[in-house]
């Protein structure tokens, strides 16, 4: 049922606005706020604290002074703490979904899925944290032993999207706490309120002072930099575009500091002619129409067999245009808002620019008209190759569909962009799919699927898309540090 306007009021009325620092809330120093915007109305939800640089020194100073406290934790001590946040996100998942919904706009369904994801990543890493591996090793001399340990890396800075307010910081937080490692977190000024609402979570589970910091700022640059030049803070995760990311890894230089960088994408899905249509056309849909379409992963350019084009085409549209688009609160949507008015001016952009170079528009192409930063599910056809969509990150769901007559063509197709995140390909010949997947250039390939972020998977890209990998058994090495002890026998 749609959510009634009181619940929305006293949830946003209920959740922290402050900074969270050493384990309290406070106000930023200067005494700044920011709005938070409701992407479906366009109407402000509520304001927080706005952080400035004397804020972010305070929170890194407080994971410094935590950091070697907080590494003697015993791993089981580690692992509680993580499980007792997974169990109070599942017992609150009311709140924070609706929450995600009111300052993101995804519909409710969408946001109970990312609180599900968003609390696996914090059971995923409390079973890790008891598995922290070293080696015992004879030297091939015999005359030493080599005793190889890991050690967690250090304070970390962790900084997250706005598209996935929730899942993005757990997805750093979590292995961070399982390796020992105190954080400073700052999530997107757009969405901070889940953040700050997990800020509580963590401190009721048991984490101590200072271990976890979170720090909302509309000067992102001027707080974080100083804080990477610092030398203080050992690590930099990042998820966000490739441009931000690369003058990130020129301020990481500086003290040589170890990054994970979760950049930008721009997925190909791949529909071979004997692929089972039905399937191809549902997975195009969640690799299309997930989050709206703002998804690093989300399919930017679909290539389909030229004998089956057409038809895949005009199943696709009818169902994305059987979407209904609305409030993400109200019962039965399942398109909401584009993040604001910028974000919907650039999708336009690029579907203008499309049809200008020659596309077909078969549903969609127009924003809707009324309050909020609404777009209709577009399906567009024979995308030329000067397109610029052809090229940039959509953020929205626009369904882009390209014919192909050979396997080598489509590979080529694939392959012909800065990004390799994930790619996507649908096919019932085996050896077609593992032929094509090892082929594309990207960090992650679904096989007739249209998903394929799993906590227990690692998650990341190559090229432009970035370095590292997050979750799986790789995530928490992201955060940690090996040392070699050598020593001799007499």
């Amino acid at each position: 049922m749609t959510i009634p306007a009181s619940r929305e009021a006293d949830l946003i009325a209920a959740v922290p606005k402050q900074l969270f620092i050493n384990g309290q809330w406070r106000d930023a120093r200067g005494g700044r706020t920011l709005d938070v915007v409701d992407p479906s109305t366009g109407s402000v939800l509520t304001q927080v604290a706005d952080a400035g640089i004397d804020d972010g020194w305070d929170a890194l100073r407080a994971a410094e002074a935590a950091q070697p406290g907080f590494a003697a934790v015993p791993p089981r001590e580690r692992a509680n703490m993580l499980m007792r946040a997974f169990d109070l996100m599942h017992e609150r998942k009311d709140d924070l979904a609706l929450l995600m919904t009111l300052e993101m706009g995804k519909p409710l369904a969408e946001a109970y899925g990312e609180v599900n994801y968003a609390a696996e990543f914090f059971r995923h890493f409390a079973e890790e944290a008891t598995r922290i591996r070293g080696n015992y090793q004879t030297a091939p001399t015999g005359n030493a032993r080599f005793l190889i340990a890991k050690q967690p890396v250090g304070p970390s800075l962790l900084i997250t999207p706005w598209n996935f307010p929730l899942a993005m910081g757990t997805r750093k937080i979590g292995p961070a706490l399982a390796a020992g490692c105190t954080s400073v977190l700052k999530p997107a000024e757009l969405t901070p309120l889940s953040m700050l609402a997990l800020a509580d979570i963590l401190r009721e589970a048991g984490v101590p002072d200072g271990v976890v910091n979170i720090v909302v700022t509309s000067t992102a640059g001027d707080v974080m930099e100083p804080l990477i030049r610092s030398g203080i803070a050992r690590k930099l995760s990042f998820t966000g575009s490739t441009a931000v990311g690369k003058k990130l890894l020129e301020q990481c230089a500086e003290h040589v500091m170890r990054t994970s960088m979760e950049l930008g994408g721009n997925a190909a899905l791949v529909v071979f002619e004997d692929a089972d249509l039905d399937k191809a056309v549902d997975g195009a849909l969640m690799a299309k129409m997930r989050n709206s379409g703002e998804a690093c992963t989300a399919a930017n350019r679909i290539f389909v067999q030229r004998s089956v084009a057409e038809e895949f085409s005009r199943r696709l549209a009818q169902k994305m245009g059987e979407y209904r688009v609305g409030r993400g609160v109200e019962e039965g949507v399942q398109v909401g808002p584009l993040i604001n008015a910028t974000q919907r001016e650039k999708v336009q952009e690029l579907v203008d620019d499309a049809v200008r170079s020659g596309a077909t528009v078969l549903l969609g192409g127009e924003p809707a008209a009324g309050e909020g930063y609404f777009y209709p599910p577009t399906v567009l056809t024979d995308i030329p190759e000067q397109a610029r969509l052809r090229r940039e990150e959509i953020f929205g769901p626009v369904a882009p569909v390209t014919p192909f007559d050979t396997e080598e063509e489509a590979i080529t197709a694939v392959n012909d962009t800065e990004y390799g995140l994930t790619n996507y390909v649908f096919t019932q010949d085996l050896n077609r799919a593992l032929r094509v997947a090892e082929a594309v250039e990207s960090g992650m390939v679904g096989i007739n699927q249209g998903v394929v972020s799993n906590p227990a998977a690692p998650f990341g890209g190559i090229k432009a898309s970035g370095l590292g990998r997050e979750g799986g058994e790789t995530g928490i090495e992201e955060f940690l540090e090996t040392k070699y002890i050598g020593i001799a026998l007499e």
